[in-house]
């Protein structure tokens, strides 16, 4: 997050003050990481979703920011484990925001992508429709392989997460994905419920699969 973009000139000086913290001294991230909230700014981000099911709150992106200023002050494996312990000793606003910092990370690193995968797999496990948006939404599903990544767009569709927060679906989705989704479709169909108009909307895509549900 940029600092013009936080509400007042109090929480700009807050984040400027703990991003230069960080810097500075590392390791105080366990620190600074979870009272990031609570020192700078909370509420609606970008997407004007103060749930931070559509997109990222204000709070994880001002967390995001010190994620991305220790990827500067650390190197880069360094500063995945330090990003791996920030979310596996997190409670779940904190974890989602790691989730939107992954990117800062340099996947290209085999040992920093393995970390950035197991993130995003632990996250698609639970039921947290926060957490699960945050993982689909974050660039760095480019690492999931396509079953994986499909996967992950069926874990939105069965908690509600909104398809259009999914990373790469214009360009990803294919006809394997849209046999799921008919089958997703059909089983919410013959169980009397309703099917999200995000897996139709997806189908009318792939007609083909469109009149199996």
């Amino acid at each position: 997050m940029s600092v013009e973009h936080l509400p007042d000139a109090r929480a700009r000086e807050a984040l400027t003050d703990l991003c230069a913290e960080v810097a500075e001294h590392p390791t105080r991230i366990a620190v600074l990481f979870p009272a990031a909230a609570r020192r700078v700014a909370r509420g609606a981000g970008p997407s004007g979703d103060p749930t931070g099911l559509r997109g990222p709150t204000v709070e994880d992106l001002v967390r995001a920011a010190l994620l991305r200023t220790l990827t500067r002050a650390l190197p880069a494996p360094e500063a995945a484990e330090e990003i791996h312990d920030l979310y596996e000793y997190g409670d779940a606003d904190e974890r989602r925001a790691v989730l939107y910092g992954l990117h800062h990370l340099d996947t290209a690193l085999p040992e920093v992508a393995s970390i950035v995968r197991g993130l995003l797999a632990d996250a698609l496990r639970t039921n947290d429709p926060r957490l699960i948006a945050a993982a689909a939404a974050s660039p760095t599903q480019a690492l999931s392989d396509d079953h994986s990544w499909r996967q992950a767009v069926l874990k939105c569709l069965f908690v509600e997460v909104p398809l259009s927060v999914v990373a790469g679906l214009d360009s990803r989705a294919d006809p394997e994905l849209a046999r799921m989704c008919a089958d997703f479709a059909h089983e919410r169909s013959a169980a009397g419920r309703p099917v999200p108009d995000d897996a139709l909307t997806l189908l009318d895509r792939f007609p083909e699969h469109r009149t199996e549900t």
